[in-house]
């Protein structure tokens, strides 16, 4: 059984391989896309300070991004390609560091308290099937060193989903 630990670290770049460790033993041998989604965004919930969301976003063909297992208060349920940063994320097939969400042109405001926000695409075959997204009540809270951070767990979420997805 997977038992969290504190992540003990000097820099951000050693907390996220530490923390990459853990997702690793965490998802080791489950290959269900949804509950690996699910203990991914407790993970990063529970062990990255500041945030006020952690969660995952799918994309379905005609319906652009449709929410999926998260951490935090309820969120918009479905998001077009192209729209507010997670659509943008996935029309550009590329991470999103936003500092002041307000500063974003279509931002879309799930939760009024959200100021800053990373978006994370999930690749498959170099295809996007869904985002990462976390946003924090803090303003630049994400730098170059989280956006790595969480590049590495999306690719162990997608290597470790990808039989059932």
């Amino acid at each position: 059984m997977f038992a969290e630990k504190a992540v003990q670290h000097d820099s951000k770049p050693e907390f996220y391989r530490e923390l990459a460790d853990q997702l690793k033993a965490l998802l080791d041998g489950e290959h269900d896309w949804i509950a690996n989604a699910a203990n991914t965004s407790a993970l990063i919930y529970q062990m990255l300070p500041d945030l006020n969301w952690a969660g995952f976003y799918f994309l379905q063909r005609e319906e652009g991004l449709v929410l999926g297992p998260f951490q935090g208060k309820p969120a918009c349920v479905r998001i077009a390609v192209g729209r507010g940063v997670c659509g943008t994320a996935v029309e550009r097939a590329q991470s999103i560091l936003v500092e002041d969400v307000h500063a974003f042109p279509g931002h879309i405001a799930c939760d009024a308290a959200s100021r800053s926000e990373l978006v994370v695409p999930l690749l498959r075959n170099g295809k996007v099937f869904g985002v990462i997204d976390l946003d924090s009540p803090l303003l630049g809270r994400f730098d170059g060193d989280d956006q790595a951070g969480i590049e590495a767990l999306a690719a162990i979420y997608a290597a470790s989903s990808e039989a059932n997805r």
